[in-house]
């Protein structure tokens, strides 16, 4: 019988093309770079491993079991749990009022909640210890980490919320449920998923921030790591409190992956889900959201905005140095440009595989760089610092040591994009180029990255932009004379020179600009808005 097809019913035929396509010698290639990007990518995991087996248990027990490692735990542990739960309540909170209520200028005030992505969070830091000298210690931690970080939990809550179908809630009131009730009973939930991805990101900022922590003089486990390493260069003592820190990151990974949990959240049924509805508030509930976004704005953007421009006006023109800040601003740029496309190349495999020829294999090659990338700067800076000196002297301190860096830091960044270009291309066409003579290589570059373009331009700006702002790996890595906005910055601020500070904050901000107007269109258009 002839075959039949019928209308929405994926076919299998695309699928055994692609497996056929990655049997073929092109498919050997891509998996060969895949494994090689991803082998490369473990290397802070194998130093961490290398580093405990080759001190010996009698070291690693004197090294950890010490007062000192129990006051950074206690630091880390007791920051993370109370900046979590203030930043989850806020960004809830912010997001369902922008998204679902009648809150007046509502769009103004969800895009003020993406702006504090702008400002580094070293930058915050630096503008509330200009506005408060005495704030230290774990109480400014929270505040400062709590303003810097809560977009993080608002964006993808905001997205996830315009994606909601009201037709559950609808059933939830017709059962008798307060407006409240349903609210936490059947809004909540939904928001599982997007709760546990934005508290892991902010729980992975807070393990390896260390600007941020370092100007407010609250010790972590990253600006202790940080402080040993350049003072006493004491590397066993520097490197063990790197692998507790790495303990930490994978502790907090298995806690995003229970709380997460295996339920089923996709709409099925036929049709397409309603408009949302609109929440109408009354007089009272209107001003009190009114002052909480508000009073937002006023710590995430005044504080630091005024802070700038006080510093600028006090300094004048002497602190605009252009012979500093424009060789600065180059490099910045220069080694943006580089990591951006040494990172997005490297991404193209991977992608590649996951969409292609998904399995066990790719799943794992993918995870490694996840992993990795989750890990503070600070980790994977010292495992570059170790293999080169001991296996690659001739890098040490070279600029190809940082754009390694920047790659098994913000890989993940780029993936993420071209896997949704990849998948957008039809396997169809890269199969038709290659029985027209075209290689697998060629057929790759010409049909399929021409088509991910967008995906794989974007990915490239993520990364850019989180150069841009990388302050601990650069500082410890870049050769001797290289200045970037961020570490330009922090030199500054070392000195206690706040007013030439303004002008490097400044320019990185209006760096970043672009960077939360992508994470803003693109939480906009996955709701389809």
């Amino acid at each position: 019988m002839p075959e039949t097809s019928l209308p929405g019913v994926a076919h299998a035929a695309p699928r055994k093309r692609a497996h056929g396509l990655f049997k073929s010698r092109g498919g050997t290639w891509v998996t060969g770079l895949s494994v090689l990007v991803s082998l490369l990518a473990l290397l802070p995991i194998a130093f961490v491993i290398g580093v405990s087996w080759q001190i010996g248990w009698a070291q690693i027990e004197a090294l950890v079991w010490r007062p000192r490692v129990g006051e950074l735990l206690t630091n880390t542990v007791l920051l993370v749990v109370l900046t979590l739960p203030l930043c989850i309540v806020l960004g809830v909170a912010l997001a369902w009022l922008t998204e679902r209520t009648d809150l007046p200028g509502r769009r103004f005030w969800s895009l003020l909640a993406v702006a504090p992505l702008a400002v580094p969070a070293f930058v915050h830091s630096y503008a509330w210890v200009s506005l408060v000298p005495s704030i230290h210690g774990l109480p400014a931690g929270v505040l400062v980490s709590v303003i810097a970080y809560f977009p993080f939990l608002y964006l993808p809550v905001a997205a996830t919320l315009r994606r909601l179908d009201p037709a559950i809630e609808d059933v939830a009131e017709s059962l008798g449920l307060k407006p409240w009730a349903v609210f936490f009973r059947v809004v909540l939930p939904q928001l599982r998923l997007a709760i546990c991805g934005g508290a892991l990101l902010v729980g992975l900022h807070l393990l390896a921030e260390y600007g941020l922590y370092a100007m407010i003089r609250f010790d972590t486990f990253t600006t202790a790591i940080f402080d040993q390493f350049k003072s006493t260069f004491n590397g066993p003592a520097a490197n063990m409190l790197a692998a507790v820190l790495a303990l930490c990151c994978l502790a907090m990974l298995t806690a995003e992956s229970a709380a997460r949990g295996h339920a089923r959240y996709a709409r099925v049924g036929s049709g397409s889900a309603r408009e949302q509805r609109i929440v109408v508030l009354g007089t009272g509930t209107t001003l009190l959201s009114l002052g909480l976004q508000m009073a937002t704005c006023a710590l995430a953007l005044g504080v630091p905005l005024i802070t700038l421009g006080k510093w600028l006006i006090a300094g004048g023109r002497e602190v605009w140095q252009l012979g500093e800040l424009l060789p600065a601003l180059e490099q910045t740029v220069l080694l943006g440009i580089a990591g951006a496309v040494l990172t997005t190349c490297a991404a193209v495999p991977i992608a590649w595989l996951s969409i292609r020829a998904p399995g066990r294999l790719q799943r794992i090659l993918e995870g490694c760089n996840y992993i990795t990338s989750s890990l503070p700067g600070i980790v994977v800076a010292l495992a570059l610092v170790t293999v080169t000196i001991h296996f690659a002297r001739p890098i040490y301190q070279t600029t190809i040591t940082v754009l390694l860096a920047y790659l098994l830091m913000f890989l993940p960044r780029a993936l993420v994009s071209l896997r949704a270009g990849i998948a957008q291309a039809p396997v169809e066409l890269e199969n038709m180029a290659r029985s027209l003579g075209r290689s697998p290589g060629r057929a790759l570059w010409l049909i399929t990255m021409r088509l991910a373009a967008p995906s794989a331009a974007a990915g490239a700006a993520l990364v850019f932009l989180a150069i841009t702002n990388e302050l601990t790996a650069t500082l410890l890595l870049a050769p001797n004379g290289t200045r970037t906005l961020a570490t330009g910055f922090w030199a500054m601020t070392s000195e206690i020179d706040y007013a030439a500070a303004a002008p490097y904050a400044l320019i990185m901000i209006l760096l970043s600009l672009p960077l939360t107007g992508l994470l803003y269109h693109q939480s906009k258009r996955t709701a389809g808005r």
